[in-house]
């Protein structure tokens, strides 16, 4: 785990966090010097209160808002805030009137500190009660003893549900009973790649993680969990699933959920994942639950709720759907009813809830479908053969073609190219033959369209597109062979439409190096060879040439003296191998 940090004293890290909240709530107040967020309410409510360790953002101070919490106490990094500033948050910063629920996880400082100021509070004349969350299936019984399980990210579905009850009206006594009513029915567990580096404090030691080694059950204080092994992620997302819901190991059979259960999946980012990357988790997570325990969540949440820090891993909830017993207020309404604190990310109504399964998937376009015929014919087997010899060769300079983009671009050049070669390698495999040569051009453009992306496979389907126009437009009066004057006029005009769309030049160091040459030269010799050659000449006088287009302006460096364009390279790879493909049949159908 990186050391790196923007601020590396501790103390100044918390508090500038801290004042930061009330930027982006204008509802909330923070008191710096007892490190409390809090609200004050309009209405007579029940005041939700919470708190612990810093490094957990956004819980806790940033879930300071309507519907939500009432009040937050934030400590110095992974450590328990006072007695004395939970104690002044209790009697000073919220609404006492209707009662104050204290909701604290399960670790000895908080519960301690926490639990003293609640006594203190209770001595004074106030109303208040405390919940304990202790979610974490990580560590079985024999190992937790009398302390039990730790609190981690299911705590946040407590204090959802408890806020959006208090917000409601309900009494002290309804709020402590449902809030305990979802603590006792949500199981979690963490796992994560690394150990997290806390600012200010000295580098990590020789406990950290070996490369592809992922701790299981780990906390969210850099604790160990039940175990390191080397897996992958299914593999690791069923040994969490398991740990969470087997009943088989009695040490760790915390929960109750069945297939005949409605669930709610929290998905929480410990702060180092990516959100492409905690998305694939996301999904593994929710394929597994239902191809291996049969159980489809009503609701999924997936994101930062409570982090560790900059911690590279993930944890998994599930809450078990339990009669409250409360009109109105069930524990999926609760946890639907809006709120308005910074910190909560699911903004999904209970309504577009309620169409779950509805949505029916895209159907397939059929391939070719909606062209129009032409009188253009070509060979289909001499076709096939000449593509599936260029593709091949496109796909064999896949690691040439990556390795220039790696140095003057950003490395995607190469698997785009591949990517598409192979889908159209595929789709002439699976497509009916067909002499009609629009009919297997608009196959390859719809193919590249779905399959290639980015700035290469936008100018791949324009041109392809403009080539099919131009076809079309010199398309004979009756069924006939394309002749060279046929393609070199359809090229040239496809030149002219990407020229709308570019402002690309030879001497730009893009694939236009190579594709001006072979447009130009076929158009002058009809000979597809001296073509190709001279698309090869482009490609390779790009080395040592200066960008004037695309991301290798500002990539910077000086890699591209010693390497082409990728883009070119590839595609005079790409024009070779068709000049090749000709050479073992006849010129007949295509030039």
């Amino acid at each position: 785990m990186s050391s790196k940090h923007f601020i590396h004293d501790p103390t100044h890290l918390v508090t500038s966090a801290l004042l930061s909240i009330p930027h982006t709530n204008p509802s909330v107040q923070c008191d710096i010097e007892n490190k409390i967020i809090y609200r004050r309410t309009s209405s007579p409510q029940v005041s939700i209160v919470s708190g612990g360790g810093s490094g957990h953002e956004p819980s806790f101070a940033s879930f300071v808002g309507a519907g939500l919490l009432s009040g937050a106490v934030a400590g110095t990094i992974f450590a328990s805030p006072s007695a004395e500033q939970v104690r002044r948050c209790i009697l000073h910063r919220v609404a006492k009137d209707k009662g104050v629920l204290v909701v604290v996880m399960n670790y000895t400082g908080d519960v301690l500190n926490f639990g003293m100021a609640v006594e203190k509070a209770r001595a004074v004349g106030i109303e208040v009660d405390m919940v304990v969350v202790g979610d974490d299936a990580g560590v079985g019984r024999a190992k937790g003893g009398k302390v039990g399980r730790r609190g981690i990210a299911g705590t946040v579905l407590v204090h959802k549900i408890a806020g959006a009850l208090a917000a409601k009206g309900a009494n002290l006594q309804e709020v402590t009973r449902i809030a305990q009513l979802v603590a006792d029915n949500t199981v979690s567990i963490g796992s994560s790649l690394a150990h997290v580096h806390v600012p200010g404090r000295r580098e990590p030691g020789e406990d950290e993680l070996k490369e592809g080694e992922v701790e299981i059950g780990m906390g969210i204080h850099n604790e160990a969990g039940s175990e390191r092994r080397k897996t992958d992620l299914p593999g690791l997302v069923k040994t969490m699933l398991s740990h969470c819901l087997s009943t088989a190991d009695r040490d760790r059979s915390f929960s109750k959920i069945t297939e005949n259960d409605e669930v709610v999946l929290l998905v929480n980012n410990l702060g180092g994942v990516s959100p492409i990357e905690l998305g694939g988790i996301t999904n593994e997570v929710v394929e597994q639950l239902a191809n291996e325990f049969k159980i489809k969540p009503v609701r999924i949440l997936t994101g930062t709720f409570m982090t560790s820090l900059n911690g590279l891993g993930f944890s998994v909830s599930l809450l078990r759907i339990a009669n409250t017993g409360s009109v109105g207020a069930t524990m999926l309404e609760l946890l639907d009813a809006p709120a308005e604190a910074s910190g909560w990310s699911a903004g999904i109504s209970t309504s577009t809830w309620a169409r779950q399964g509805q949505a029916k998937q895209h159907e397939e376009l059929a391939v070719g479908e909606e062209v129009q015929p032409s009188n253009l014919r070509v060979d289909p087997s001499l076709a096939k053969s000449t593509l599936t010899t260029a593709l091949n060769r496109l796909i064999s300079v896949e690691p040439d073609v990556t390795r220039y983009d790696t140095i003057v671009g950003d490395g995607d050049c190469g698997i785009g190219l591949k990517r598409g070669a192979e889908s159209i390698l595929e789709m002439l495999e699976t497509a009916k033959d067909a002499d009609d040569l629009l009919i297997l051009v608009n196959n390859i453009i719809q193919v590249v369209e779905v399959s290639m992306d980015g700035t290469s496979g936008a100018i791949y389907a324009i041109f392809l597109n403009a080539l099919a126009h131009g076809l079309r437009q010199n398309s004979p009066a009756s069924p006939q062979p394309v002749v060279p004057q046929i393609w070199a006029k359809a090229l040239e005009s496809s030149l002219q439409a990407l020229g709308k769309y570019t402002p690309a030049q030879p001497g730009d160091r893009t694939l236009m190096d190579a594709l001006f040459p072979f447009v130009q030269t076929l158009s002058k010799t009809g000979n597809i060879e001296d073509a190709a050659k001279a698309a090869q000449v482009g490609a390779k006088g790009t080395k040592g040439m200066k960008a004037i287009l695309g991301r290798t302006v500002y990539v910077g460096g000086e890699g591209f003296q010693q390497v082409p364009d990728p883009g070119a390279h590839g595609l005079a790879e790409l024009l070779l191998g068709l000049s090749d493909g000709l050479k073992k049949g006849t010129s007949q159908g295509i030039v």
